[in-house]
């Protein structure tokens, strides 16, 4: 009975059903199923399985958005339940992310957060319009081991390299790497301000990550 509850759950996620996997959810943890069980054993094998599908160009961007929200709706009932317990997921890295001051495009960066907290992330969202102030606030609050910044505008995507500045200054740049990304954003801009890498998708992000942190 249990095996075949992580399957559906699993399958939810695969096949692009936010809301049964909500109830799922809830049925497993009706019927005793160990919330940690329920993260291992059927989220996250699916979440597996549509980030494989959409790096072999079967899946497309509205799939990776559909399943993330099916893995939030989960996770949202789940960790209420895991904090009673006290026990916590063993986090892969602290991420602190959001998109650069000047620059209020919110839904690739709002992915790359969701998949990299499906993907074992503790993840700290700062939104858009995000200053470079903030982000090293949040970096000293949070012990945050990856940045990752969002651009989607030419004309914002300096404002990566003001906060890479802000970071050397700060005295933090040795302890996080960072991440960039955007519609503009390149391998060579990243190299040219000093960022650690770059990604084209939430996919990418979510293995450069895991690569940068020693997890890949």
């Amino acid at each position: 009975m249990t095996q075949d509850i992580f399957t559906q759950l699993t399958n939810s996620l695969v096949d692009g059903d936010p809301d049964a996997a909500l109830e799922l959810t809830q049925q497993a943890l009706a019927s005793g199923v160990e919330p940690m069980a329920i993260i291992r054993q059927g989220l996250m094998p699916g979440m597996d399985i549509v980030g494989q599908k959409f790096a072999e160009g079967e899946y497309f961007l509205p799939d990776l958005i559909i399943a993330a929200d099916g893995m939030k709706k989960a996770m949202d009932l789940l960790e209420p339940e895991l904090r009673a317990r006290q026990q916590s997921i063993e986090s892969a890295g602290i991420v602190v992310i959001g998109t650069v001051k000047g620059d209020i495009h919110e839904i690739g960066k709002s992915l790359v957060a969701t998949m990299l907290s499906a993907n074992g992330f503790t993840v700290y969202d700062l939104g858009v319009d995000v200053s470079k102030d903030r982000f090293i606030a949040k970096i000293k609050e949070t012990g945050a081991n990856i940045l990752g910044m969002s651009a989607l505008l030419t004309t914002t995507m300096t404002q990566q390299r003001e906060v890479i500045k802000a970071l050397d200054e700060a005295g933090l740049r040795k302890q996080v790497k960072v991440m960039v990304g955007g519609a503009p954003v390149t391998k060579s801009w990243a190299e040219e301000i000093g960022a650690d890498d770059y990604a084209e998708d939430a996919m990418g992000a979510v293995h450069k990550a895991k690569k940068l942190v020693g997890k890949a």
